[in-house]
């Protein structure tokens, strides 16, 4: 590994994360030790490192460093957790996840993206993380509701479905809102019906597959 890609690691995580309030040492030492590049499709490797939304096919997008820190400070892991992630895209953040809780299941609508993400999770040396086909949107169903569920790309509006995957107590990370002004959200599962929600700060991401605004008609 050639050491400008090791000082470009470095810049990221000291000139992007750091600087945006990202503090939480667990946090920095996993952005500073996942291989990104790896989880970055060839053509744009170069740009790994770089503060911007990067292409990984479908119309899909690899979210920003800085956005990838605040998600991870926010959800606040303590390394006991199961994590549902929808929306596993590139598998940079699934692999973030599952170095800092339990268990992480991650769920994607394409194969082909489900494919390579596997590829880089076993090449990571991650075994706590699976990745399943399947539209986590769209009547998924768990054995158990999870303890944190995190969304990979944003929603317009938030389902009940998707909140029925978090346990009472759990919480539920997601981006939420109409581009290009989104609000990235925690909520917590207080109990069967209740729920407390934190606003976290505002970005702009890709939506996930069929979870847009609705379609408005004109004559």
């Amino acid at each position: 590994m050639s050491m400008n890609i090791e000082q470009a690691r470095v810049n990221m995580v000291e000139n992007q994360v750091r600087p945006v309030e990202v503090t939480d040492p667990r946090v920095l030492e996993v952005l500073g030790s996942v291989r990104r590049e790896d989880f970055v499709p060839a053509r744009y490797r170069a740009l790994a490192f770089a503060d911007m939304m990067l292409p990984i096919g479908h119309g899909e997008t690899m979210l920003k460093p800085i956005v990838e820190g605040r998600l991870l400070q926010g959800l606040d892991l303590d390394g006991s957790e199961r994590v549902l992630e929808i929306g596993t895209g590139s598998g940079f953040l699934t692999a973030c996840l599952a170095r800092l809780a339990a268990d992480v299941t991650s769920l994607e609508i394409h194969p082909d993206l489900a494919e390579m993400a596997r590829a880089q999770i076993a090449g990571a040396g991650i075994r706590n993380a699976r990745i399943e086909v399947a539209d986590g949107l769209a009547g998924y169903r768990a054995a158990t509701p999870f303890d944190v569920v995190v969304l990979g790309g944003a929603m317009y509006a938030l389902t009940d479905a998707v909140r029925e995957l978090v346990a009472p107590g759990g919480r539920l990370f997601a981006f939420v809102g109409a581009s290009p002004v989104i609000e990235a959200r925690l909520y917590r599962r207080a109990d069967a019906g209740r729920w407390l929600q934190e606003g976290l700060f505002e970005t702009d991401v890709a939506y996930l597959r069929n979870a847009g605004p609705p379609r408005r008609f004109t004559l």
